[in-house]
Parts: structure tokens; sequence; C-alpha cells
């Protein structure tokens, strides 16, 4: 199926010009050295905030967890913090992929936000990943009065895996009952292995950018033998009650978008506060085009669902 006259005309200069990812154990490397090559050369907004790296211990011997931390140079005492997770299936990926918009985040908010560079697979598989997920929010719990947070409005947020990442944290911390989350944010987010098993997927989806194929060879680096922990994938979970309201966004085209929209019914149908945007003539990833309007407008809803969300 030829999707493209689906596509945002503002989005079709990313259809035309973007590289076909062939993700395959050869060929990562390089698609890693292209992601850090691109974010290396990046441009950062102006704004009155703080970037610095911090090393939280893991808990494993000396290793520590690399996360990015950005904060207002003026903070206010008992701000709201966001702890994010950056996308790139469990294979690639940065905090700093994500930096331009946390930076708006910290500033429009006036929030500290936390991006966590967890270790990634076919390195590190299920459960390092989120066990580096855990890690991070328990050290801002226990960070929360040196750093000048209110533990009682965490949020968690990220895109695609770390989308996954964010929704899986979210059952974790419930069902664990240590640490209280106050929201969650899940851009795109890839919520369900079971995609890769469903030949007769939408036909409307997956053509640009993040391909079943690369999917697929995604969830099996990431869950080599096989999973069905909720802390995994979190379709798996049987219960979504008591979990924190959510935002979920996620474009028409997407690979995600049917598994997004079974995830938010289920939401709704537990009784958690659900926000869904479904933006038409969107791929996954069409926020590389950043300055077109439906990316501004899909940034808008993000900052205004963590504003009332962490303003309340």
């Amino acid at each position: 199926m030829n999707t493209r006259h689906l596509v945002d005309p503002d989005l079709l200069p990313i259809v035309d010009n973007f590289p076909a990812l062939e993700m395959n154990s050869e060929s990562l490397r390089a698609i890693r050295n292209m992601f850090s090559a691109q974010l290396s050369g990046q441009e950062l907004p102006d704004l009155a905030v703080q970037c610095s790296e911090v090393q939280i211990p893991s808990g494993e011997d000396n290793r520590t967890i690399r996360c990015l931390m950005i904060q207002p140079k003026s903070m206010a005492p008992l701000s709201p913090a966001i702890l994010h997770f950056h996308g790139g299936g469990h294979v690639l990926g940065a905090p700093e992929m994500n930096q331009s918009e946390l930076m708006h985040w910290a500033a429009e908010l006036s929030c500290l936000v936390l991006s966590v560079d967890y270790r990634l697979a076919p390195e590190t598989a299920f459960p390092g990943p989120m066990d580096d997920a855990y890690v991070a929010l328990r050290w801002l719990n226990e960070q929360a009065e040196t750093l000048g947070i209110d533990p009682d409005r965490i949020a968690v947020a990220g895109a695609s895996a770390g989308g996954a990442m964010a929704a899986c944290l979210c059952l974790m911390a419930r069902d664990r009952n240590e640490y209280r989350i106050a929201f969650q944010l899940l851009e795109a987010p890839r919520l369900d292995d079971k995609i890769q098993q469903q030949e007769s997927g939408n036909p409307f989806t997956g053509e640009f950018v993040w391909t079943r194929e690369a999917s697929s060879f995604c969830w099996n680096a990431y869950l080599p033998g096989g999973s069905t922990s909720p802390y995994a994938t979190a379709a798996r979970a049987k219960d979504l009650s008591n979990l924190p309201p959510a935002f979920i966004g996620v474009g028409a085209l997407d690979l995600f978008v049917d598994e997004c929209l079974e995830y938010s019914t289920r939401l709704i149908r537990a009784g958690i506060s659900t926000e869904l945007i479904v933006y038409p003539g969107c791929f996954h990833g069409f926020q590389m085009a950043r300055e077109a309007a439906i990316t501004r407008r899909s940034q808008a809803d993000s900052l205004l669902a963590l504003r009332n969300a962490l303003t309340k």
C-alpha cells in the first residue's frame, strides 16, 4: 500500500529524503554513528536553563547511569520534575536527541528534566534498560530535597521506545508501591511486541521512517527470548487500574497507532484519566520536521498536557 498521498504536505521532504533504515545486526553500528553525528551538529535554543551531565549510581558495583539534567537557572523550591526516556527502538539513541524540546519544557514549566541514557540492546536486553529506569526514578525521589523538586509531582515521558519505557515504569512503580508517578506522557509509544506477529496489520501504517521490519529487529534485540512481562511490553499487562493519568499522541500513519488506540481504550475502561490525540498525515518520527505546523501543534499539545498535570 502506497500511503504517500495521505502524508501531511509539510512532511513530504522527510518521506523523500530520509534514508531507508535497514535495521540488522550488521548495519546497527553505522546507524548509531549516523545518529551520533547528527546530534553533534544540532543547534540548541537560547533559553534560561542549564544543562548538565549527572552520573547516577546503578547499585551494581561501580557502574553509573549517565543522565542529561536540565533545569531553570532560577528554580523555585518544590518544583515539578519530568523523568524522560529517549526513543530509538531500544537499540540506539541518547538523551540529546530531545534536548531542544526538553529545554523548552524546563523553561516553560519551571521544572527539572532528567533524561536517562539507559543501556541499549542487543548489548543489554530486557530487563537491563528498565532496571536503569527504575534506578533513575528512585534517585529523583531520594534526592528530591537536594534537587529542590516535589516528589509528588514527578511525571514520566518518552517517545517510541522511550514511551514504552515510561508506560512500563508506571506499571512497575504501581506494583512495587515505593514511589509515586503523577503523570505519563507517551508520544508514539511502542506498546505491544506482538505487532511483529501480525502479518496482516494495518496497511496504512509503517511505510515511512519506522517500518514493521525495523520494529521486528528491535523487539528481537530487546526481548531475544521473548517475554510476557508487562514491564517489558505494557500491552501485556492484564490490569491497568491505579495508574497515573495519561496523554498519548501518535500519528495516523504511525506503525504503532493501533496499539495506542487499544491501550488508550483499556486505560479509560480501567478508570484512568486519558487524553489521546491522533495526528492526521503523520508517520513515526514526523517531529523531525521541526518547522512543520503539525510538529509545532504536537509539541504544544504535549507541553499543555504536562502543564495541566504538573500545576494541579
